[in-house]
């Protein structure tokens, strides 16, 4: 880990939240090998204080070994191989849990929707069923700033809902993740459970896996080969885009300060630019130009059709939570820690 990425956990690691409330708990991250969930993780066990246990789940074993191999022998994390869409059979009262479990890459939209679909609603279905007779204190479900779908230009609250055609293979993303934020605020509802909702804009970040097809990754990659930079097309959509690690910083803002039933926008306000201007940024770090390429039809099939998604972050920042630092910067420290674990 280099010492950049190390001080940037550290430090949200160290945010004035009530981390007093984890003490003795419990705490259950889904999609822990995943970039956000693992990151999530790394800070964490940046709290070296903290006497709470962190139950990491995911479902390939020797791929989170791999990744968490610092703490892999700790007393307060333990790995729990586990997937989603199945009834999870533990005998462990998880009093946190934060589901950050999703296929978030544009191939799986094409290549397995259903999966796709069943990660996502299932997934919350099966936690939260399990969790209100475990003692679950509080939900955060990891949605994605997509279930806005498309708006007219203007940037999103969290009261805002936006166009989605349904009866399209690429809205498996969309509508099972606004379906499964309903499915949270029902079970508050019904159950009487304490959730809260995320919609994280673009996220980027080191630990990436290996088939994240996302364009921020496939630019990393090229850099990485002393390639240039490919684009599948002219990179005019604008997006709202955040660094792992500020969402991590984000999540716990929500978990520990959050409302019930409540989505909460996670955004770098600083970092909305267009996917050209992001590609060009980053062959800058890594000396390299842009070039455009036409994309296949299974491309295609993965791409958003969002032109313009930017992200109001007014109510997470009463929260007290803010990003640290500009994007040139992270994507900056990104590429080195990525680098580094390519040696």
């Amino acid at each position: 880990m280099t010492e950049a990425y190390r001080i940037a956990l550290q430090q949200a690691a160290h945010t004035d939240l009530p981390w007093h409330l984890l003490e003795g708990k419990n705490i259950l991250i889904t999609g822990a090998t995943g970039l956000i969930g693992g990151c999530l993780v790394d800070v964490l066990m940046q709290r070296s204080e903290g006497a709470f246990t962190i139950y990491a789940a995911g479902r390939n074993k020797e791929r989170a070994r791999r990744r968490f191999a610092a703490y892999w022998e700790a007393d307060n994390f333990c790995f729990l191989q586990f997937d989603v869409t199945k009834e999870l059979t533990a005998d462990i009262d998880f009093h946190y849990i934060i589901d950050a479990a999703s296929g978030a890459s544009p191939s799986a939209y094409a290549t397995d929707p259903v999966g796709v679909m069943k990660a996502n609603i299932y997934g919350v279905d099966n936690l939260l069923s399990y969790g209100k007779s475990h003692q679950l204190q509080r939900f955060v479900y990891v949605s994605s700033g997509e279930a806005y779908g498309e708006g007219k230009g203007q940037a999103f609250t969290e009261d805002f809902s936006g166009y989605v055609n349904p009866a399209t293979v690429r809205a498996c993303y969309p509508s099972s993740k606004r379906a499964a934020e309903t499915m949270c605020v029902c079970y508050a509802q019904q159950y009487g459970l304490d959730v809260s909702i995320a919609r994280p804009s673009h996220i980027y970040g080191p630990y990436f896996s290996e088939s994240d097809n996302r364009v921020y990754a496939q630019f990393i990659r090229n850099v990485m080969r002393n390639e240039d930079i490919v684009m599948k097309s002219t990179g005019e959509q604008f997006r709202s885009w955040c660094f792992v690690v500020d969402c991590a910083s984000a999540l716990l803002h929500i978990l520990l300060k959050g409302e019930n039933m409540t989505p909460y926008n996670v955004a770098d306000p600083d970092s909305n630019i267009t996917i050209r201007e992001l590609a060009e940024t980053i062959a800058e770090i890594g000396g390299r130009k842009v070039v455009i390429d036409v994309p296949s039809n299974e491309e295609k099939a993965g791409f958003s059709v969002i032109k313009k998604a930017v992200f109001d972050t007014s109510r997470i920042e009463i929260l007290g939570w803010k990003s640290i630092g500009n994007i040139k910067e992270k994507l900056k420290l990104t590429i080195e820690e990525v680098a580094l674990n390519c040696l």
